[in-house]
């Protein structure tokens, strides 16, 4: 009998330690290297990436030792990655400069913090931070008008001088130019508005305030005319969001693409119908899926299983909508794909 419940024992621990092992390898790529030392220009997704099949969990795997607790999302360049066997399965730590374990927390004398290494490239989002991409109908018909320049020129451009109207003097100097864009509608709720996109033409810095105040186009991505509409800058800082996905069950559409192109790929803007009033927020990393469907031979379309096709990293929220990177896709995304929990 008790041999028998020795032998109980082994094979119990033996499964389990199976199971353990196969639950670490499968969240690290088959192709995952031994180790990598991270250079300017990375990003914590570049970097996770190229370990895990699923980069939003890189804490999940990421194992402190217990003198240095240190945070995964501040890397830097020259740190170097391992992965390493466990007995809970494959796991990351860091290494120092030649390859060994740190064992014990050493003092970093950084010059500033914007030296860590960012979860996104920063120059894919930041045009979009400093515009309200998104307004309420009617709001730019309240707005300060464009209107022309003292040649009575049709078309403005950078460098121009401009003349505005009703333009208040306690909201700064910088103002930007904005034409109402397409209404941005829900295709699950019947197509009910959930806002308007605002066309983003220029700015513009405020020379003299007065009833009408004189301007100078500082920059033009579009053609300026007379009675286009300005709102004041509101920049808001970068952030090294933190990827994860969201702990409750989402369901969303992409709405919406950034340039009005059809297909849409790797390091794209899109818009989805879903927003803080849905619970999403910066960082919340969303699968993608595409729907199919065949035609029978008896001439009745079908409904295939939906084909995950890409990942997209809200970086922008607002109430209704939010503005997605896609960060991976593996075929081409379209308006009308489905955005779910990974």
């Amino acid at each position: 009998m008790r041999t028998l419940t020795i032998i109980s024992v082994i094979l119990f621990i033996g499964l389990f330690s199976g199971l353990s092992s196969a639950a670490g390898d499968t969240k690290l790529r088959g192709d995952a290297p031994e180790h990598y030392q991270v250079v300017p220009g990375d990003t914590l997704w570049g970097i996770a990436s190229r370990f895990l099949r699923e980069p939003w969990r890189w804490p999940e795997i990421w194992q402190m030792n217990r003198e240095q607790i240190r945070n995964p999302h501040r890397i830097y360049p020259g740190d170097i990655i391992i992965a390493e066997d466990t007995v809970h399965g494959r796991r990351l730590r860091m290494a120092d400069e030649k390859g060994t374990v740190r064992l014990s927390p050493r003092v970093r004398v950084e010059e500033s913090a914007m030296q860590a290494i960012p979860s996104i490239p920063a120059e894919k989002i930041e045009p979009f931070l400093d515009q309200p991409l998104v307004i309420e109908k009617g709001k730019l018909d309240k707005a300060p008008v464009v209107l022309g320049s003292s040649d009575d020129r049709v078309i403005l451009s950078t460098g121009d001088k401009i003349y505005i109207r009703d333009l208040p003097v306690d909201q700064g100097a910088i103002w930007q130019v904005f034409r109402s864009g397409k209404a941005l509608t829900d295709p699950d709720q019947n197509n009910r508005i959930l806002g308007y996109e605002a066309v983003y033409l220029g700015t513009v810095e405020i020379t003299d305030f007065a009833a009408i105040s004189t301007a100078r186009v500082t920059r033009s991505v579009q053609e300026i005319l007379k009675g286009d509409r300005l709102l004041p800058l509101s920049a808001e800082e970068i952030d090294n969001y933190l990827p994860h996905a969201p702990d409750f069950s989402v369901a969303g559409r992409i709405i919406s693409v950034y340039g009005g192109v059809n297909e849409i790929g790797e390091n794209m803007i899109v818009t989805l119908n879903l927003g803080s009033n849905s619970g999403i927020e910066p960082g919340h990393v969303l699968a993608v899926y595409h729907e199919n469907d065949i035609r029978s031979h008896e001439g009745k379309q079908i409904s295939l299983p939906d084909e995950r096709v890409g990942l997209a990293m809200v970086f922008r929220v607002f109430d209704t909508v939010s503005y997605a990177l896609i960060m991976q896709s593996t075929q081409v995304i379209k308006v009308t794909d489905a955005v779910k929990t990974p």
